[in-house]
Parts: structure tokens; C-alpha cells; sequence
């Protein structure tokens, strides 16, 4: 059974930083493409950054630069650092991996708020 479990979410005024933390289980990171995603009040949710199995990383346009994603396959887990965070970062961050192109699990997600 996947299951994936955020944290690290909170309240950070704007230019502060925040990382957030996936622990995966049911699955290894270091051989599955990991996703952190996010959607904010009345908004689709998007794709904010991704991993490879190989470490490659790809962001969203709108986090480039100041957001980082990475892995620690010993401990099974992906993090998200967000530094120079803006109040248009506000949402719900949620962790996401796609096995065998049909199936999506998804984590509970962690809120994130910037505001000042």
C-alpha cells in the first residue's frame, strides 16, 4: 500500500523559507518519479517541481530559483525547500507519484501560508 505523508507547512511571512518533507512508504523514492504539487483557494492544482529517478529536477516557471526539490533515498523521503517564499506561494503543497502511468497517489497535503 503507497502512502505518502507531508509536513513542514505553516504560516511564514513573505522572503521567509519553509521545507517540506514527503516520507514515502509502499514505494522507493529513488526508483520512482516524485512530484510535489500544489492548488491554492479557487485554483487548479499545479505542478510545482519534480524529481527523477535519477536525480534530475524540472520546476515550474513561477518557483524557479527559489525553490528546490530533492531526495534522501536512505530515508525514503523528498523535500521541497522554499526560500523568498511570496504570498502568491499560499497553498496546499501536496507530494504525488505515478506508478505504471495509471496510477496516482497522493498525500493528505500541508498547508502553506505567506503573509505578513
Amino acid at each position: 500500500q503507497v502512502q505518502l505523508q507531508e509536513s513542514g507547512g505553516g504560516l511564514v511571512q513573505p522572503g521567509g523559507s519553509l521545507r517540506l518533507s514527503c516520507v514515502a512508504s509502499g514505494i522507493a523514492v529513488r526508483l520512482n518519479h516524485m512530484d510535489w504539487y500544489r492548488q491554492a483557494p479557487g485554483k487548479q492544482r499545479e505542478l510545482v517541481a519534480d524529481i527523477t529517478q535519477g536525480g534530475d529536477t524540472d520546476y515550474a516557471e513561477s518557483v524557479k530559483g527559489r525553490f528546490t526539490i530533492s531526495k534522501d533515498n536512505a530515508k525514503n523521503t523528498v523535500y521541497l525547500q522554499m526560500n523568498n517564499l511570496k504570498p502568491e506561494d499560499t497553498a496546499v503543497y501536496y507530494c504525488h507519484v505515478n506508478r505504471y502511468g495509471s496510477e496516482d497517489y497522493w498525500g493528505q497535503g500541508t498547508q502553506v501560508t505567506v503573509a505578513s
